[in-house]
């Protein structure tokens, strides 16, 4: 069954039902692969959002060969990508002589990264975001590469306005952030040497049922806590279109690289959604803090105008997400942290 805003369900029953819609390929992401020939090799594929990647990417096309790559220090993720037809390589990005020994795929999509507890070890934060990235853009200098990155290298904006769009300058708070920008800057640079074509994957807060915006602030909900609003305004996308669009994004590379912002199309309040899930989940949420008049946002445009608007919207998420926390269904236990506004993480 492809996906198609016709026929989502209206709950996820389990995790099981989860991966399955995550690794539903529609028929516009099935005509963008197609016009792309050769390998689709994912490194970093260890992550939240790497295996349920690989398995739509293999979805989408049977035949062609999709290749995992991590260190799989996870139980039962190399053994999940392996049973739904997904390759899996293990390579510790880290290692410069590793990182060149792997097989030359004509498509690379980038998800290696380090975020949470990143303060905890800056220098180690700044390997993995900068120097890693550099290693993959010289050895795969003949692939398109799609690299993820964060909507957290731009500066806060006002919350009034469209969030900031591919024009603006990054500048953000935090190391961590900071470290992304390094990232992004390798990537260009060995672009720019190379004509490696790609594009740099701006993701702002992709959720699923077991982690997200949307959990965070339903869980808080459920059992009472506080929901911090003075970082009152976000935005955020499905997985399984975030998913979507990055391997979409192969079809759309560019030389040099040039950055796509990734997210919802809607700019949210934080007070809204927990209002929203009080009224589902039966319990008032509990509100501290005042809204900033300013937050992490991106305007979207560029990409609703590649791939049109997200197949999942917003109310379909909020009500999923509401079922989900009230069945006390599994959660993976990674805050987002899209309350942080010193970028400390």
């Amino acid at each position: 069954m492809l996906l198609s805003r016709d026929n989502l369900p209206e709950t996820i029953a389990d995790i099981e039902a989860l991966d399955e819609l995550l690794c539903r390929p529609s028929q516009a992401l099935i005509d963008d692969l197609g016009k792309v020939d050769g390998d689709i090799m994912i490194l970093g594929v260890g992550g939240k959002m790497g295996p349920t990647l690989a398995g739509l990417a293999k979805a989408a096309q049977p035949s062609r060969n999709v290749i995992g790559v991590a260190r799989f220090s996870e139980p039962g993720v190399r053994e999940w990508l392996e049973a739904r037809g997904v390759g899996t390589i293990h390579c510790d990005l880290l290692d410069a002589a590793a990182v060149d020994a792997l097989p030359k795929s004509a498509n690379v999509i980038f998800m290696a990264g380090r975020k949470f507890g990143a303060e905890g070890n800056l220098a180690l934060t700044w390997a993995m975001n900068a120097h890693v990235p550099a290693l993959v853009a010289q050895a795969f200098r003949t692939s398109r590469i799609v690299a993820f990155s964060t909507g957290c290298v731009y500066p806060f904006v006002p919350v009034d306005g469209q969030g900031s769009d591919e024009s603006m300058a990054p500048n953000p708070p935090g190391e961590y952030a900071q470290s992304c920008v390094g990232r992004e800057r390798m990537f260009e640079y060995f672009s720019h040497q190379f004509k490696t074509p790609g594009r740099l994957f701006r993701l702002n807060y992709a959720i699923d049922m077991r982690y997200g915006v949307l959990h965070d602030i339903a869980t808080k909900v459920a059992s009472g806590r506080p929901i911090d609003v003075s970082l009152g305004h976000v935005n955020f996308i499905w997985q399984g279109d975030a998913a979507s669009q990055a391997l979409r994004c192969l079809a759309h590379c560019e030389m040099p690289t040039s950055p796509i912002n990734v997210s919802g199309y809607e700019i949210l309040a934080v007070r809204d959604l927990a209002g929203k899930f009080g009224k589902l989940l039966g319990r008032a949420p509990v509100i501290v803090g005042k809204e900033e008049p300013t937050a992490w946002l991106t305007d979207t445009s560029q990409a609703v105008k590649l791939f049109g608007l997200p197949v999942v919207d917003t109310g379909r998420l909020i009500k999923w997400t509401a079922d989900w926390v009230s069945r006390s269904m599994p959660s993976l236990g990674k805050p987002t942290k899209y309350e942080v506004r010193d970028g400390r993480y």
